[in-house]
C-alpha cells in the first residue's frame, strides 16, 4: 500500500451511522456524526482543560516547553489521524479516543499514578485507562439528563485499551442490565476483555500512536533538559541511524536541529511502518469487515524490525531519563504528596467538595478526586494541608 495514496473509508473502519450508540439515548446532532460529537465533548470537557497542567516526564514548573498530557494527547492525535487517513479509518473517532484517551491520568505523571494504586490496594486498585472511561462516564457533570460525556461506544472501546478481568466483569454486570434514567441495554465495552476480542482498527491505532508519541517526545524533553545528550543516544539504532543520516547531509548544524531532524525522520519511519506493516497484516487475515477486525488477532503493527527498535529504545528512555536521579528524586516527592493527600482526605473529607463528600465510597471519591487534579493544585493542597514545602526543589534544565 502506498504511503501517498488517500483512501477512502474502508469498509472494515467504525461507520458512525452504524455506531454501537451511547449509554443513554439522545437524538441525532442536525451538523455532526456520533464520533464528531464526541471529540467536541471531549474537548469542551474539564478533565481536558486540566491536562496541559498535568505532567508527562517533567513536573510543570520544571519549564513551559517540556511535554504536559495535554501536548501529548495532540501529538497522538496528529499522528493517528494521518495514519488512519491513509489506512481509511475514521478520523473523527481516532481523534476523539486520542484527545481521551488520558483523561484519568493523575497529577505527577505514573508516579501519581503508582502512588494511588497503593494507597487504593484493598479497594480495587486505580488503573489510569480504566479511570478515564470513568471520568467520560460518570466524573464529567455538565448536563442534565446524565452524568458523563455519554460517548459513543466506539470511543469509550478505544479510551478502555487495557482492563482486569474483574473490571470488565463489573462493567458488563452493569452495562448490560436495564437501568434507571434512560439507560440503554447495549453491549459493554468490558466484554472483549473476557470474550478475548480486538477493539476496532481506530482503538488499536490510537494505542500504537501513543507509544510512538511518547517514545519521540520524551527523547526531545530529555535531550533539552541535559538529562541526556546526543552522544549518548548513539546506543540507539533506530535514533543513530537517522542522525548519521542528517550530520551527513548537514555540516554545521545545531545540536538542537540536529535532535529535531533526527526525531522527525525517526517518526515518519515509524509511521509509514506502521502504514505498511498493518496493510500486510490485514490482507494476510483477509479482513473486510469490523467484525473480521475484531476476531483477528492485533491488526496495527510494527514490522519486526520496527518493534525491535522501538523496543531497545524504550530501553534506553527507563534506563537513561525515567531513572534518571533528578527524576527520581520528583518521583519519590509525587508520590509522597499523594500519599499524603490521600490520607488528609480520608481523616477529613470536609476538605474535599461536597460532590466528593456526599459519595458512598469515600475512598473511592477521595481517590477520584486526587486523579482529577492538576500538578499546581495538587502541590497547593499539599502545602494547604500539610504544612509541607511545594516542590522538591528546582532544577536547573537547560
Amino acid at each position: 500500500m502506498s504511503v501517498h495514496t488517500l483512501q477512502s473509508q474502508a469498509p472494515f473502519s467504525c461507520d458512525p451511522a452504524h455506531s454501537l450508540g451511547r449509554r443513554y439515548a439522545e437524538p441525532a446532532a442536525p451538523t455532526r456524526n456520533a464520533f464528531q460529537r464526541d471529540r467536541d465533548r471531549i474537548v469542551h470537557s474539564t478533565s481536558f482543560r486540566r491536562l496541559v497542567y498535568k505532567t508527562q516526564v517533567f513536573l510543570n514548573h520544571e519549564g513551559d516547553l517540556f511535554r504536559t498530557r495535554m501536548t501529548h494527547s495532540l501529538e497522538v492525535a496528529q499522528l493517528a489521524r494521518s495514519v488512519a487517513r491513509v489506512l481509511g479509518l475514521n478520523e473523527d473517532l481516532v481523534e476523539a479516543i486520542a484527545l481521551a484517551h488520558d483523561l484519568g491520568h493523575t497529577p505527577f505523571g505514573h508516579a501519581g499514578q503508582d502512588a494511588l494504586n497503593a494507597c487504593m490496594q484493598e479497594h480495587g486498585g486505580f488503573e489510569h485507562n480504566f479511570q478515564s472511561l470513568r471520568v467520560v462516564d460518570s466524573l464529567e457533570s455538565r448536563y442534565p439528563q446524565f452524568e458523563g460525556l455519554n460517548l459513543s461506544f466506539e470511543t469509550r472501546e478505544g479510551i478502555l485499551k487495557h482492563c482486569s478481568a474483574k473490571n470488565a466483569q463489573y462493567l458488563v454486570d452493569s452495562e448490560c442490565s436495564e437501568g434507571s434514567g434512560g439507560l440503554v441495554k447495549k453491549v459493554s465495552v468490558g466484554s472483549r476483555f473476557l470474550e478475548r476480542k480486538q477493539p476496532s482498527l481506530e482503538a488499536q491505532l490510537c494505542n500504537l500512536a501513543d507509544e510512538v508519541a511518547y517514545n519521540a517526545h520524551d527523547i526531545d524533553d530529555g535531550v533539552r533538559s541535559g538529562l541526556i545528550d546526543l552522544e549518548k543516544l548513539a546506543e540507539v539504532p533506530l535514533f543513530e541511524s537517522f542522525r548519521v543520516q542528517v550530520m551527513k547531509e548537514f555540516s554545521g548544524l545545531s545540536a538542537r536541529k540536529t535532535a529535531y531532524e533526527t526525531i522527525r525522520r525517526m517518526l515518519s519511519a515509524q509511521v509509514y511502518d506502521i502504514i505498511e506493516s498493518t496493510g500486510k497484516a490485514l490482507a494476510k487475515y483477509d479482513i473486510k469487515t469490523l467484525d473480521d477486525v475484531r476476531c483477528a488477532p492485533p491488526l496495527v503493527c510494527f514490522s519486526e524490525s520496527m518493534r525491535e527498535q522501538s523496543t531497545q529504545l524504550k530501553r534506553f528512555l527507563f534506563q537513561n531519563l525515567y531513572r534518571h536521579p533528578q527524576v527520581v528524586e520528583t518521583t519519590n516527592w509525587a508520590k509522597g504528596v499523594v500519599t499524603d493527600l490521600f490520607n488528609a482526605y480520608i481523616n477529613d473529607p470536609k476538605e474535599m467538595p461536597t460532590f466528593y463528600q456526599s459519595r458512598t465510597n469515600l475512598n473511592r471519591a477521595v481517590s477520584d478526586y486526587i486523579a482529577g487534579m492538576t500538578d499546581r493544585f495538587a502541590s497547593a493542597e499539599y502545602v494547604r494541608l500539610c504544612a509541607a514545602s511545594p516542590s522538591p526543589g528546582e532544577h536547573a534544565y537547560a
